[in-house]
């Protein structure tokens, strides 16, 4: 543990760069660098640390499309789904996660937290519970979806008192996290040879939101499909939405003229 006094410029440096390697988009180490510069500025003043910290934290460059929603197309998801086949309880397991995912649009939060009492198949309904918002929202349950759980619960989920849909095969027996989860799904994707492509589960959900957007449902639609609460969420995808931008780029405004 550093005291204030010993951080030097070459330590801010090190540090973000291993924010990197863990996983930080350059938006998030853009906002945590200025933060720091934050900290460092009043801890100056306040003679906490050598002068010089605050100016010597450099921020990453952020790029003018690095908000741009990111995954696979859904040629690749239908791929994915068609290349999960199997009758060993692993491939039965992922199945069911990978569709949850592509079909609804999940995050891996939200997939691991189901549990056993959100699934209704006399009425044929699935509750997820949205935990940026902290509703339960209620879905249709899709034919093909109902039919991966289903097969899920009799033939692989391992016998414990786990309230939880999703558990690890091997013991100990526990839930799946989100972070199991989106590694199944780079695994998955890997297998068929997506690469190049942000290959955790939240891909997923933007390539379901793409999909809708490209066979006509609005935004709201999406939005509400996704558990959106603000508009602003789900608008990012108009940037994506390419025929869409083309029509209005031919439109002639000569008439408004």
């Amino acid at each position: 543990m550093r005291s204030l006094q010993q951080i030097t410029p070459q330590y801010i440096d090190q540090y973000l760069v291993e924010q990197s390697k863990n996983g930080w988009c350059r938006t998030s180490l853009f906002t945590l660098a200025g933060t720091l510069c934050s900290f460092f500025h009043y801890a100056e003043m306040q003679r906490w640390c050598r002068g010089g910290l605050a100016a010597a934290t450099d921020a990453p460059t952020v790029y003018a499309q690095e908000s741009l929603p990111r995954g696979p197309d859904w040629g690749q998801v239908r791929a994915l789904i068609a290349s999960i086949r199997g009758n060993d309880p692993v491939t039965i397991r992922d199945r069911a996660v990978i569709l949850l995912l592509a079909v609804y649009g999940l995050r891996a939060g939200e997939v691991a937290a189901l549990r056993l009492e959100d699934l209704d198949f006399d009425n044929e309904l699935i509750r997820v519970t949205r935990p940026k918002s902290r509703r339960t929202q209620q879905y249709p349950l899709v034919g093909s979806v109902g039919n991966a759980l289903l097969r899920y619960l009799q033939h692989a989920r391992p016998r414990c008192g786990c309230r939880e849909v999703l558990l690890a095969i091997k013991a100990p027996r526990r839930a799946l996290s989100a972070a199991s989860i989106s590694a199944i799904v780079r695994w998955r994707l890997r297998a068929i040879g997506a690469h190049g492509i942000p290959c955790g589960a939240h891909g997923l959900r933007h390539a379901c939101a793409r999909h809708l957007l490209a066979k006509g449902f609005s935004f709201k639609q999406i939005g509400d499909q996704l558990g959106h609460l603000r508009a602003a969420s789900t608008s990012i995808y108009a940037k994506v939405d390419l025929s869409g931008l083309r029509e209005v780029a031919e439109l002639s405004l000569g008439g408004l003229l």
